[in-house]
């Protein structure tokens, strides 16, 4: 299976793999060939704007509920603007097969809450050994 690294070179920012659950590991209610081990987790009801590219090759990243369609270049960085109204989640795939295994490149974004936003920020950035700067 095809691996994603979403990531960013701001050291306050959490970095996690995504990898497509295989079929044999779905838990009931999941769904076949678009369920992903970690999902991209953005605030509800705000702009955020995705910045893609690639390590290796020509990728075309679709959500289609979010009406969005971003190629990712290598050595070229490409920025997107979406607005998930509901809470809720948002499939989408690698919408351009040019070679093996981007059939099987699933995107998983979950809109949250502002609050589980932070949460979820706070509990990434621990696990991945960051550390997020809070007020005092």
């Amino acid at each position: 299976y095809e691996y994603s690294d979403y990531n960013s070179s701001d050291e306050q920012s959490p970095t996690f793999d995504s990898y497509m659950i295989p079929e044999e590991d779905l838990e009931l209610g999941q769904s076949r060939l678009l369920e992903v081990d970690n999902r991209v987790v953005v605030p509800a009801k705000t702009h955020p704007r995705p910045i893609i590219t690639s390590a290796d090759a020509l990728h075309s990243r679709a959500v289609p509920s979010l009406g969005i369609k971003c190629d990712a270049v290598p050595g070229r960085l490409n920025q997107t603007s979406i607005l998930p109204l509901r809470e809720g989640v948002y499939y989408g795939q690698c919408s351009e097969i040019r070679g093996t295994n981007h059939a099987f490149m699933p995107i998983a974004v979950e809109a949250v809450s502002l609050k589980d936003y932070v949460s979820w920020v706070l509990a990434n950035a621990e696990l991945s050994g960051g550390s997020i700067p809070t007020e005092s």
